[in-house]
């Protein structure tokens, strides 16, 4: 499968993001906390007139708190959402391989990895962001 991805950095690794799960990119304003909320999620945020949650996957990957409030914006069941990324790197067109047999991914990785793409002769492992939002549902489901 060939298709176009966002190359971001997340909880100090680089991903690659299907394009068609990324509405925007933003930097955000003033995070809200919210109290008894999931560990990912970082608050509420303001974003053009309507209120995103905010995820952040460092919580659940590991590497403490996300330090900076750039984010893709993601629309689940007509809920839109901020995941908090470290960088965002490059958007371009990639053929997306199955994960090969013997690679393993550690923890919640395991459930946000699907495939993989190559950059620069460097594998990229791809992510549903779906998985990282609680109670919502990935793309292999």
């Amino acid at each position: 499968m060939t298709g176009l991805f966002l190359i971001a950095q997340l909880a100090g690794r680089a991903v690659a993001i299907d394009s068609a799960q990324v509405e925007s990119v933003v930097d955000l304003g003033t995070i809200v906390p919210v109290p008894c909320a999931e560990a990912q999620v970082r608050g509420l945020a303001a974003l053009r007139s309507r209120v995103v949650t905010v995820i952040d996957p460092r919580a659940v990957l590991g590497g403490g708190m996300s330090a900076g409030s750039r984010a893709v914006i993601t629309c689940i069941d007509g809920h839109h959402y901020a995941i908090l990324v470290d960088a965002l790197e490059d958007i371009a067109p990639f053929e997306v391989r199955p994960l090969a047999s013997g690679v393993v991914l550690e923890g919640v990785w395991s459930s946000i990895g699907y495939g993989t793409i190559e950059l620069d002769g460097t594998p990229i492992l791809t992510i549903d962001v779906r998985a990282l939002v609680p109670g919502a549902l990935p793309l292999a489901a």
